[in-house]
């Protein structure tokens, strides 16, 4: 599924044009994302937790000359699916 199929569903289900879709998709997607830029988890109850998590720096090797680099610390974005989630797949 992609994006555009989302917004189909959610059309189809709201009974909604799809450009009153795509933006109510888009909305929840930028909800999403601004609550992660804060570090703030968004928790769906049933469907599942976003988080972020943070990677360490580190060292590394470049696999071609063998030089050692440095590798930056990142944010990184985690998924744990909950309950409903996880029983509606089994």
């Amino acid at each position: 599924m992609n994006k555009q199929d989302l917004i189909s569903i959610v059309a189809e289900a709201g009974d909604l044009p799809k450009a009153k879709a795509g933006d109510v998709v888009d909305a929840v997607f930028d909800a999403i994302t601004k609550s992660l830029t804060k570090e703030t988890d968004v928790r769906l109850v049933g469907f599942g937790t976003f988080s972020v998590s943070k990677r360490k720096a580190g060292k590394g090797r470049n696999p071609r000359t063998g030089e050692e680099i440095t590798i930056p610390a990142t944010a990184t974005v985690r998924f744990k699916a909950g309950k409903g989630l996880k029983d509606a797949l089994n």
